[in-house]
């Protein structure tokens, strides 16, 4: 439909060479001042660049994200369920880091960048290697923090809404996870000598997304290896991570002022019996 509009330039590639150097091929044949990045699965409001591009008038930021929603959340259990994960992520996680001027991975459906910023990072994020070969998962994260790494400020805009796709069934669910998982770890440790120069909370924030999988994985195997040995039910672990999500679960149903989010409480079970994987 566009192909014939002098406003808009195609690259086709030989063959597929995955999304980072499809992204390095667009930028550094890109003339804007900023560069925007959709997954093809992705539908933007009409006004989300507009709102993006207003964050990034200020020249000390290098990234911005907007919201993020899912477009198929009426199709299963697990789409309602996601649907609310990425409301959390955006309006609770991103939130707080952008209050502090990191946030730490502006997502791939919706992020727009400074040019100017990126061609100064792409030869070290189109080298980044991953047990000696070229890293082929963890893109956004990785770009991410290379901005921070810059001296750049990353923020987060909530009312610029970008409706993705997400996985309907829990293979495919289970598969993201673990590659976001993976991404998160490693990056984790590219980002340590970042820290000291951000808040102190941003230190707190990414011990705390790295801890806590690995305790819960901890607290399930140490369950499971009770009732192997003991045949008893491990009912204080059980009762405090029940308590712990009725407590979170309700605190964000008053502050989205929407019941769907006590609903969320069935997600624990996802993460109880997926964190020993």
């Amino acid at each position: 439909a566009f192909a014939g509009d002098p406003r808009f330039s195609f690259i086709l590639l030989d063959k597929n060479v995955g999304k980072r150097k499809a992204q390095i091929a667009a930028i550094r044949s890109s003339s804007g001042d900023l560069v925007l990045n959709v997954d093809s699965d992705t539908t933007l409001a009409s006004d989300v660049v507009t709102k993006l591009a207003l964050k990034m008038q200020d020249p000390a930021v290098g990234a911005a994200m907007g919201q993020l929603t899912a477009s198929n959340r009426s199709d299963t259990w697990l789409t309602r369920l996601i649907d609310m994960e990425y409301w959390l992520a955006c309006n609770e996680e991103r939130a707080a880091q952008a209050r502090f001027g990191a946030v730490m991975c502006c997502c791939g459906p919706c992020a727009m960048y400074r040019r100017t910023a990126l061609l100064l990072l792409l030869d070290q994020y189109e080298t980044q290697l991953f047990r000696g070969k070229p890293s082929d998962f963890g893109e956004d994260r990785h770009l991410t923090i290379l901005m921070l790494k810059a001296g750049l400020r990353t923020e987060y805009v909530p009312d610029a809404i970008a409706a993705t796709v997400v996985p309907d069934r829990l293979g495919p669910y289970l598969r993201q996870q673990l590659r976001w998982a993976r991404s998160t770890f490693r990056d984790t440790f590219l980002a340590l000598r970042l820290l000291p120069s951000l808040d102190r909370y941003l230190t707190l924030d990414v011990v705390g997304q790295n801890l806590g999988p690995l305790l819960l994985a901890l607290s399930v195997l140490a369950g499971l290896a009770q009732f192997a040995l003991t045949a008893t039910v491990p009912w204080s672990a059980v009762l405090m991570i029940a308590a712990m999500t009725i407590l979170r679960c309700s605190v964000v149903a008053f502050r989205a002022g929407q019941l769907r989010f006590l609903g969320f409480s069935l997600h624990t079970f996802i993460n109880v019996f997926s964190t020993p994987l």
